[in-house]
């Protein structure tokens, strides 16, 4: 009936996939978990994962090189043996003990992709975290009445149910970079192809949480990935919030200024956005002034 599919890379997912397995063993329906390993680096994560093969319907699997976050995607997928694949990434973990019931009876005969939402830890993170965790806060954990007015685009790939058949139509494109937005090229892919996102109130806690220097430089190569993208003719530019804001201030001869702003203010931005009180409109002035920057050298 369900194939859990977990990609991996150095990330101790013992526990998750314990509790995912707990809970199916008390469905009456045929599952197996199978976690596909992106060639950790870290071999002592590996030892331990190692361990869910003793799981009945479980199989931890190391693949001999890197291949992205696309391609592991797809292969999950391909290996799947039952019609319904519920794709988890490595660092989260369900709210609720009937996580799987509630995904399962949510499937309807029109069902063809159910996405259960995200929440962040409620406690504070020390400081060197706080950008990613007011972002995810902010930005991501979104309730699903929120999420449906904006199906597509509140779409995330850490938690969600789709039908073999659709995968079959849609699938991660493995010709991009491997930088980011991945998801959001692979929402609108669905978009084009009228295939529905159905959101419901099954959430996952996102526990990998980034310091908010990592987090700031990933937000960067999502922006290159963004701008190649566009000028690829993957995704239009009236599809994301930043190509929509560039569109309009380039027709208006504002994106040169800005992109001068990257280039004299970029120290201050980050000073902020790795300080103690990190501002999301900073961070999203600083991301749009780095698009015109991308943009300026054309």
């Amino acid at each position: 009936m369900i194939s859990i599919l977990i990609p991996v890379y150095n990330y101790n997912i013992l526990e998750l996939v314990s509790e995912i397995h707990s809970q199916l063993s008390k469905t009456t329906k045929p599952f197996e978990i199978l976690c596909l390993d992106d060639c950790s680096s870290n071999l002592s994560i590996q030892e331990n994962n190692k361990n869910i093969n003793a799981l009945p319907f479980c199989k931890y699997t190391i693949l001999p090189k890197n291949i992205g976050r696309s391609a592991i995607r797809n292969k999950l997928a391909q290996s799947a043996k039952y019609d319904w694949c519920l794709f988890l990434d490595a660092d989260v973990m369900p709210k609720h003990k009937n996580f799987i019931d509630l995904y399962l009876n949510s499937i309807s005969k029109k069902s063809e992709i159910i996405y259960g939402g995200i929440l962040y830890p409620e406690n504070r993170v020390n400081d060197s975290h706080l950008l990613r965790w007011i972002y995810g806060k902010e930005r991501e954990a979104l309730a699903y009445k929120q999420r449906n007015k904006n199906k597509y685009l509140s779409f995330l790939t850490l938690s969600f149910l789709i039908h073999k058949s659709v995968f079959n139509k849609v699938s991660f494109n493995e010709d991009i970079p491997n930088l980011r937005h991945e998801d959001t090229l692979f929402s609108y892919n669905l978009k084009e192809r009228n295939i529905e996102i159905e959101h419901i109130e099954n959430p996952v806690y996102h526990l990998g949480i980034e310091s908010s220097e990592t987090f700031l430089q990933k937000s960067l190569d999502s922006v290159a990935a963004i701008d190649l993208f566009v000028k690829q003719d993957l995704l239009p530019t009236n599809y994301t919030r930043i190509t929509k804001m560039y569109a309009n201030i380039e027709n208006k001869g504002i994106s040169k200024v800005l992109s001068t702003f990257y280039i004299k203010y970029q120290g201050a931005f980050r000073k902020n956005l790795l300080g103690k009180k990190p501002s999301l409109k900073i961070f999203d002035f600083y991301r749009l002034t780095y698009y015109c920057y991308l943009n300026s050298k054309k």
